[in-house]
């Protein structure tokens, strides 16, 4: 199996479909419409504009408005029919061999509300269930495939936060530094699209800021948020400039082949002040701990509470993701073709954590006027616990004193 191949295997496309199918005959749901491009590409292996129709047993459907060439060049799906309008589809549903179902499953909450009437419209009669946490539910156990995917963007990441030490010099600007990372990423092949399920989250690469302006919160679901350029972003990088002895976040998500790996780091032109070395050391601590108790059978809310019980032991209540009332209420989350998903170590997750879902793993401290310190890595759950992708040096990165003039 080749995980650089452009297109997904037939094989790796119909175990997907059967695990769906499976859940789908728990839930007593007997059909599914898949309209949201990401699950549209896990499913049928590409991001046309279209349908894709399962029912609960037999070959699934794949119909494409836009475009239909593509589709058929990119998808392996056997079934592929192009479709100029909506009210096409159950007449190409019954054509295909299912005349009649009970319950149509969707992904309610992604697809936007004219779509949800429109599609009640044409299945008059029918059923309609939320679908997504099914769906989402497949996706967060990751095939061999897909953690050889999600490992390739891995080990391009560290390459970058590599050159990042190699640069990062003093006065230059959060933005200045982070275009000049960013341009490396894309030279290595970085998509430059992170995706992101949750309603109105975008993230572009991720977040460069330094000291104390990495602190400032924002509306993004993340301990760490940035002025921005301007509130028509508001977050990451903005135009303060590097100091010395002031940690640096950098927050990257390298994405190839639409996988995603997260990681952060540190780094510093000179020393850290003592109290934010030390916070940053016990984020490690935190992180390590954490590594050896997630395992398959833990729920993940418990991951949640042990890290905050540690945490408020260390004497960091008021600062452990978050600090006052922007604190956010999880250390990781699932990770995969989007950013945010299953599992999320959250303040009452029931998930029970599988071997094989991939967690990106991020304690941090943020200390307002100060700034951030912490780590993020992303990580592989086996039977004995977590195993990282992600394999850039955790401990804070010296730079050397030079200046943005003289390179």
């Amino acid at each position: 199996m080749n995980p650089e191949s452009p297109q997904t295997p037939l094989s790796e496309l119909a175990a997907r479909i059967s695990r769906l199918q499976n859940d789908l005959q728990k839930h007593q749901i007997d059909s599914v419409l898949i309209a949201q491009p990401v699950d549209l590409f896990y499913f049928a292996g590409t991001l046309q504009q279209g349908f894709l129709f399962v029912p609960e047993q037999g070959q699934p459907l794949l119909m494409v408005r836009k475009t239909l060439e593509r589709a058929i060049a990119e998808s392996p799906l056997p079934h592929i029919v192009g479709f100029s309008s909506p009210r096409q589809i159950p007449g190409l549903i019954q054509n295909h061999g299912v005349a009649h179902f009970r319950v149509l499953g969707l992904e309610m909450d992604v697809i936007p509300a004219q779509l949800y009437l429109s599609i009640q419209q044409l299945f008059t009669g029918v059923e309609i269930r939320d679908v997504a946490p099914i769906i989402r539910t497949v996706r967060s156990i990751k095939s061999e495939y897909e953690l050889q995917k999600i490992q390739r963007a891995a080990d391009l990441g560290d390459r970058v936060f590599e050159y990042a030490g190699n640069i990062i010099s003093e006065g230059m600007t959060e933005v200045e530094l982070a275009g000049i990372i960013e341009a490396h990423a894309r030279k290595l092949g970085h998509q430059g699209i992170v995706r992101m399920r949750l309603y109105g989250s975008e993230l572009f690469y991720g977040h460069l800021m330094t000291g104390s302006g990495a602190a400032e919160p924002s509306y993004l679901a993340s301990p760490t948020g940035g002025k921005g350029l301007s509130p028509a972003i508001a977050q990451g990088p903005g135009f303060e400039k590097i100091k010395a002895h002031e940690p640096i976040l950098v927050d990257y998500v390298f994405a190839c082949d639409g996988y995603l790996a997260d990681q952060t780091r540190i780094f510093c032109i000179g020393e850290l002040p003592d109290d934010l070395m030390r916070a940053h050391q016990d984020m490690l601590r935190l992180q390590n701990i954490l590594m050896k108790e997630i395992k398959p059978g833990i729920t993940a809310g418990a991951m949640y509470d042990l890290a905050i019980d540690l945490t408020a032991q260390w004497g960091y209540e008021a600062h452990f993701m978050g600090a006052g009332e922007a604190r956010i209420r999880f250390v990781g989350h699932g990770l995969g073709l989007e950013l945010d998903e299953y599992p999320f170590l959250a303040k009452g997750q029931q998930t029970v954590i599988e071997e094989n879902m991939v967690i990106a793993l991020e304690p941090k401290l943020i200390f307002p006027g100060k700034g951030v310190v912490g780590i993020e890595n992303t990580h592989r759950v086996t039977a004995d616990g977590l195993q990282r992708m992600t394999r850039f040096a955790d401990d804070v990165v010296q730079c050397p004193f030079r200046s943005a003039e003289n390179g």
